[in-house]
Formats: C-alpha cells, structure tokens, sequence
C-alpha cells in the first residue's frame, strides 16, 4: 500500500469516530493538514539546486526522490539531501516507484510538456519551471492534463503574487490597482525593454554555429537528455545552460525571462483569457533554423487595442528611450514608478485592492484551491513568449486566434507552434 492510499484509508477510519474536518484529512493525492508534502525533483542542476532549497527550507515538506540524467548531479544532490533522498535516472521509474505528492520538473524546455503530463497522469500536483512548455501546442496538453486528472499546477514565477518589479520600484499590486481604475484611461500600451527596467539577455543567449561534435562524457546519458528533442551530435554547449540558445531545446532570452516579465503585464492588463491578435518583429531574417539569433523589438496587439512591445537594445534601433513603461490617454507610469500626471503615485494609495490571489502552494496542494500562477492564466502567458519568438523566426506579421490557439491562415507558423518529437516520445 503507497502513502497515498493509506493515508486516505487511516483518515476513513478516523472518521467513523469522530467529525474531522475535511481539509485536515489525507485522502488520495491530499495530504492532511499534519503530514509532511512528499516532494520529488526532475533535474537537479543550476535551478534543480534552487528547487531543493526551497523543499529543505519549508518545514512542511519533505524531498523523497530526485531524478537527473547527470550521475554527478545525483550524488551531488544526496549529499546535499541525505540518505532518506533517493536517486534516479529515468523520471518514470521515480513515478512507479515512489509516494509523491509534487513533482519539479526543473529540466530544459524540450522536456516540460512530457514530464509536467506524466507526473499529473501519476496523480502528482506540479511545481513547473519556465517556460511552461517549449511550443504554443504543448502548453494546451498541459493545462488539460490538470483538468482531467484533477490536479494543483505552480508555475514557478511569482511577480504577480509577490516581490519587486525589476525595474519598476514596486510590486505588481500599484500597478495592477492604477489600470483596473480607469485612471491611465484605455487601451493601454507596455514597453518591456532594458531601458524601462527589463534586460533580455539576447545575446547571452544566442547558440553557436559550427560546433565540432565532442565524445559524450560518462556522466551523462545523453540518449534520454535528449529524449523528444531531435538527435545531433554532442557538445558541451548545447548540453549546458547554453541550451537556452538552441531552438530544439529552448527559445533564447525571450523564453528564459518571458514569463518572468509577461505574466505580469497579462494580469496588469486583465488578459488572463485571452492573446494578442496581430504579432510583429524587427530582427535578422532569415533567422538561422537551430541557433537562436538576436532581435530588435516584437509588438503584439490585442483585438482591445492594447499593446505590448518588447525591446531587447541589443539589436536595431532603440525606440523604447524615455518612453513609459505603461501609457493611456490619461496618464503614464515610468521606470521607478514615476508618473505622469504626478498625483498618480498618491491616488493608488487610495485605491482598492486588487482581488486575493493564492500564493501559498501547500496551501493549493491541502485544499486543492488553485494556485495564484497555473495552468490556466501560466498557458497564455507562456503564449506571449512563443508568440513573440514565432514572430522574430517567420519574418513578418502573424495573426493569432486567441480561441483556437492557432495562427491564422498560415501553415508555415502553425509548424513553429506544433512540433513534432523524436520517436518513441509522444504527448498523447
């Protein structure tokens, strides 16, 4: 019998005795409210590592399993976790094997989709790294891989929740107060740019071409770190955190801060259902087909008339240069939270709150209330990031159907935003 189902039997048991409420009682895939939360950790690397502080440091959880396809990343991590921690290589032998009740996947892009669907299929909850998934189409297998197995979704970004704004000076909440106002007036534009307070990191990013390949080292099982992604030959950089600048694993700066910048903006804006309708980029084209190039800015247009328009100031002109980061007809918030007109600042200070959002997880995983950041409102801002890079990669603009999750009329697109995997992986 798995922790699981004995927990759910015990607290059958207890209820014969005496009326307990329900949100202290364990049940299958519910931990009662005195349990330790079962933890277990798909890639134990760079952010893997963060990922393990955060379970050590919460006295409500416990790390039960990590998985890394690196033996040197194991070990490294049971000498860090201790002997009751146990160390796989393959994350479905972890699911068979283990009583879990969240799962990291702290992986490359190219794996998200498939380990976020098999821990929900294990009867898991999800605490997922960014970007949600590596393509528009895997993000939808998600979110309805929550919904029918009834799970808790995290996507590990928080600045709508809590926490300093980059460049803005403030948490999201002023923001978010000053536009559900009426005070900035409508629609709406946002410039997301180094020079309002948010670096891109294009060319951090960027890949390398003409890698002469290199031996695979013993440490590492590169068959199932490539797993769906498409095979080519072995080197260090493709295979380190410069996978970012490689199009078969990942998707540059955009992808590694997108959602990081872009959630927030979606929630300020009150776009949780919804995605921009025209899509624009000013970049090197052709792109190159497996390296991640840099870019100049993308625009995105919602049916509403609001706007978002990236900068990365790394390519092209710069046209973000002391504008705004956010602008209406009746008002302007700049870097700093300054604004125009300046009685701005004070009149938020009067405003009411914005409506409570979740931000506590184990709070999500024991009442099964959903997280304030998931797969719902995580997917359309996972969206705007592999709209933006499907943008700068096709050259020219892009029509989205918010509802259908496709480009309209455009085959070349719709390949970008659904992409085959290497055989035998498969979504469904």
């Amino acid at each position: 019998m798995t922790r699981r189902s004995f927990l759910g039997a015990s607290a059958l048991t207890g209820a014969a005795l005496t009326i307990i409420p329900r949100s202290v009682l364990a049940a299958p895939g519910r931990p009662g409210a005195n349990d330790r939360i079962n933890h277990a950790i798909i890639g134990v690397g760079g952010m893997g590592n963060a990922h393990i502080g955060y379970v050590l440091n919460d006295p409500q959880a416990k790390l039960v399993a990590v998985c890394d396809v690196r033996k040197s990343r194991r070990d490294a991590a049971i000498k860090r976790v201790g002997a009751d921690c146990r160390a796989y290589l393959d994350f479905r032998e972890m699911l068979d094997s283990e009583s879990i009740d969240v799962v990291h996947v702290v992986t490359p892009p190219h794996w998200h989709a498939l380990q976020n669907i098999a821990a929900l299929n294990a009867g898991c909850d999800v605490w997922a790294e960014k970007p949600m998934t590596r393509t528009i189409a895997e993000g939808a297998h998600v979110a309805d891989a929550v919904r029918r197995n009834g799970r808790v979704f995290r996507l590990n970004t928080w600045f709508r929740l809590y926490g300093n704004f980059y460049g803005l000076g403030t948490t999201v909440a002023p923001l978010k107060k000053l536009v559900q106002s009426g005070a900035l007036g409508w629609p709406l534009t946002v410039r997301v740019s180094a020079l309002t307070g948010f670096s891109w990191k294009a060319s951090m990013w960027t890949g390398k071409l003409g890698l002469p390949p290199e031996p695979v080292p013993a440490d590492i099982d590169y068959d199932r770190w490539l797993g769906p992604a498409p095979w080519k030959p072995y080197t260090t950089h493709r295979t380190s955190g410069s996978f970012r600048g490689y199009w078969d694993y990942d998707g540059g700066g955009l992808a590694d801060m997108g959602q990081h910048y872009l959630d927030p903006v979606q929630y300020i804006l009150d776009k949780d259902d919804t995605s921009p309708v025209e899509i624009e980029a000013t970049a090197p084209w052709p792109q190159h087909p497996d390296v991640v190039g840099l870019w100049g800015q993308v625009y995105m247009k919602y049916a509403d008339g609001c706007k978002i328009i990236l900068e990365s100031c790394e390519w092209g002109a710069r046209e973000t240069t002391g504008k705004p980061y956010i602008e209406g007809l009746n008002g302007k918030v700049f870097q700093n939270f300054r604004t125009e007109p300046a009685n701005l600042a004070q009149l938020v200070k009067e405003l009411p709150e914005p409506e409570p959002q979740l931000s506590d997880f184990n709070v999500s995983v024991r009442t099964r209330r959903k997280f304030g950041l998931n797969e719902l409102n995580g997917n359309r801002s996972n969206i705007l990031v592999h709209l933006a890079n499907c943008a700068i990669r096709c050259g020219r603009k892009l029509h989205f159907d918010p509802v259908t999750l496709r480009f309209v009329n455009d085959p070349e697109a719709n390949r970008l935003a659904e992409q085959p995997m290497r055989a035998p992986w498969r979504l469904g």
